[in-house]
């Protein structure tokens, strides 16, 4: 199994956003959120990743077909300039999980993106926490915590060195 892990480029866009809806689909579980008028969720930051320098996209190939994508965003900054990183969205397609695809996107994310780092996700969503957990065990973390600011969520933070 060849696992191929390469920022979208421009020209990618309309795939990234239609995996997008894949994900948003299996995360309504767990938000609650709907579909609009014409059957899309929408996502409103999908444009911010190719304008805003602080936002990666990443296509994820196994064997040549598509598996899944993360966004990664600068989350915030400290007082010394250096950056907290996010997994923005994060999914590999129903296919390809437990084949260790996930863990190595993150571990190739880390890789590219050291420094502090904050995970959320909806606090009753278990098997992501549980995927997040073992994904980041190598890293110092306290668990999940609740998000101080948005209700029903939950974060962790960890640094990668």
């Amino acid at each position: 199994m060849e696992i191929e892990i390469k920022p979208a480029t421009y020209e990618e866009k309309s795939i990234l956003r239609n995996l997008m809806e894949l994900a948003q689909y299996d995360y309504s579980e767990y938000d609650g959120y709907d579909v609009d008028e014409h059957g899309l969720y929408g996502y409103k930051y999908m444009d911010h990743y190719w304008t805003d320098s602080d936002r990666y996209p990443f296509l994820v190939r196994v064997s040549g077909k598509l598996a899944g994508f993360a966004l990664v965003r600068v989350y915030d900054r400290r007082s010394d300039n250096s950056n907290i990183y996010s997994i923005g969205e994060y999914c590999i397609l129903k296919k390809y999980r437990r084949q260790g695809i996930g863990q190595k996107l993150a571990a190739h994310i880390f890789t590219m993106f050291k420094g502090s780092w904050t995970i959320q996700t909806c606090d009753n969503n278990i098997s992501a926490q549980s995927f997040w957990k073992s994904v980041t065990a190598p890293y110092p973390n306290s668990g999940f915590q609740p998000h101080n600011e948005r209700e029903h969520m939950v974060e962790l933070n960890f640094e990668v060195t």
